[in-house]
This record gives C-alpha cells, sequence and structure tokens, in this order.
C-alpha cells in the first residue's frame, strides 16, 4: 500500500472569522460555568435531602430494608409523611398501586389485574427497591419462587415491591 499524498485544500487556507464568532465563544463558556454550578447545587441539594433523611425517625428503618437507599426512602417518606394516614401495609400498598384490583364484568376467568391508579411516584420508588432488592437473597428467593409459580418477571416484582409495603402479599 502506498502512502496518500495529503493534498492542500481549501479549508486548509480559510482564514475567515465570522462577525459573532468571539461571542459565541464566550456564551459557549458561559453555559459551560452555569451547568457546572447547577451540577454543584445538584450535589449539593442530594446530600442534604439525604442528612434529612437519616434524621427523620424513619429513616434508620427504611434504609435498613433491602432495596432501598437513601434517596429512594426519601422519595418514599415524601409521598407517605409519617404513615400514619395508612392503618396497615394493605393500604400503603394500595395508595401506592401496588395492590391488585378486581374488574369484573359477565363471567370473567381472572377477575384481578393491576392497577393503573395509585400514587405513581410512590409505585416508581418501590420499584426502584424491589429491583435493588434482588441482590439481598431474602428478596431474590421471594422473586424466584413467585416466577416458578409461573409469575412473568414484572408480576413477580410488583409481588416483592407490594410485599415490602404489606405483611400479607396481595400475591
Amino acid at each position: 500500500m502506498g502512502w496518500v499524498r495529503h493534498r492542500p485544500c481549501s479549508l486548509d487556507a480559510q482564514s475567515l472569522t465570522l462577525p459573532a464568532e468571539t461571542a459565541i465563544g464566550r456564551v459557549i463558556v458561559e453555559l459551560g460555568v452555569e451547568l457546572n454550578r447547577v451540577f454543584v447545587r445538584r450535589e449539593a441539594l442530594g446530600a442534604e435531602i439525604e442528612e434529612v433523611f437519616m434524621a427523620h425517625p424513619f429513616g434508620e428503618l427504611l434504609s435498613s430494608m433491602p432495596g432501598i437507599g437513601r434517596r429512594t426512602g426519601s422519595r418514599t417518606l415524601a409521598e407517605i409523611g409519617d404513615g400514619s394516614r395508612f392503618g396497615s401495609g394493605d393500604k400503603l400498598a394500595s395508595y401506592a398501586g401496588l395492590a391488585p384490583v378486581t374488574r369484573q364484568s359477565g363471567k370473567p376467568v381472572n377477575g384481578e389485574s393491576q392497577s393503573r391508579r395509585g400514587n405513581h411516584r410512590l409505585k416508581n420508588a418501590m420499584f426502584l427497591a424491589a429491583f435493588a432488592s434482588l441482590r439481598a437473597p431474602e428478596s431474590k428467593a421471594f422473586y424466584d419462587r413467585k416466577r416458578a409459580e409461573g409469575k412473568k418477571h414484572n408480576a413477580a416484582v410488583i409481588c416483592l415491591a407490594a410485599g415490602a409495603a404489606t405483611s400479607s402479599s396481595p400475591c
């Protein structure tokens, strides 16, 4: 193979500068500085939220549960408050939209289906916790048992998430 000889092209010889080039350069630098400031502030807010979460009476309890870290626990506390409005874990699961609902018309074979209602932010936090809890052996065993019973992946994760909220799993 031979060497390809570089031929000068018109772009190599171009020395034209645009009038707005320096202004655009300043704007890009300023936007970069502002974006960096936003990232630093985001990290500081995250640290503050985690600190307040751990100071909460339920912070220690929630963070001891498999799959619930400081951020997921903070989201959970933000959605449920002190939890006094829920008489049981079943009511909390229902509020989150994790409890199965019965929809019947006529002669259904299986009238229970997944709820599309509930607090979606809380439901998402519980899903994240359920996925993260699969690293814990007891959660993984529960998930595997549900899969062996014939439940699909999503249904098994819903059972795992609902089980974290309730003493008696709805699955």
